[in-house]
């Protein structure tokens, strides 16, 4: 098994200014001295924890989400994802997001693993989660002021060879994915 000796090793941060405050992210920058003795000057993203659902049927259907995205400025097709209120647990924040998002009630609830994006700049966790939904069980959706998502099934099969094409880029998205088909299809 690879072992790597220095995983996990933590630089000592000597200074922090906070350049921006927003409602989902802070900016700040860092003097940082790294594990390897080197002083260095970082801007770092301070992210609010989310989850990403990916929510399936029993004959293999899965919720994927269309919506217009800033940071790419395009719509884009992704798993049912949200941030995660100060403490709220994870399958909670699961649950409520998917619910809100979609109008699909989870079933049975289960973490799977927890994905960083872009460790250069930002501390952002994602914590995927596996949910079981009946396609014959919605609630009305209840989306923040500022969004409108369109929620649809599609054939797991699909959202797979969406994912080969280069279509959904999400990292999410292809994490979660490819975490259930690694890891956890067998089982289902």
């Amino acid at each position: 098994m690879l072992k790597l000796t220095n995983a996990g090793r933590r630089g000592k941060l000597l200074t922090e200014k906070t350049l921006y405050r927003g409602p989902i992210f802070d900016l700040v920058q860092r003097h940082i001295t790294t594990p390897d003795q080197i002083t260095v000057q970082r801007d770092v993203i301070l992210h609010q924890p989310a989850v990403a659902i990916l929510a399936l049927t029993a004959d293999q259907q899965v919720v994927v989400n269309s919506e217009y995205r800033a940071g790419v400025d395009q719509e884009s097709i992704a798993l049912p994802a949200g941030l995660i209120n100060p403490n709220e647990a994870v399958l909670t924040a699961a649950k409520r997001e998917l619910s809100e998002e979609t109008g699909y009630v989870a079933a049975k609830l289960q973490e799977l693993t927890t994905v960083t994006s872009s460790e250069g700049f930002t501390d952002e966790r994602v914590t995927l989660v596996l949910a079981t939904i009946d396609a014959k069980h919605r609630v009305a959706t209840h989306f923040d002021a500022d969004e409108f998502v369109n929620s649809q099934l599609v054939p797991f099969a699909d959202l797979i060879t969406l994912i080969q094409k280069g279509t959904v880029q999400s990292a999410q998205t292809v994490a979660a994915v490819s975490y259930y088909l690694a890891f956890c299809q067998a089982a289902h």
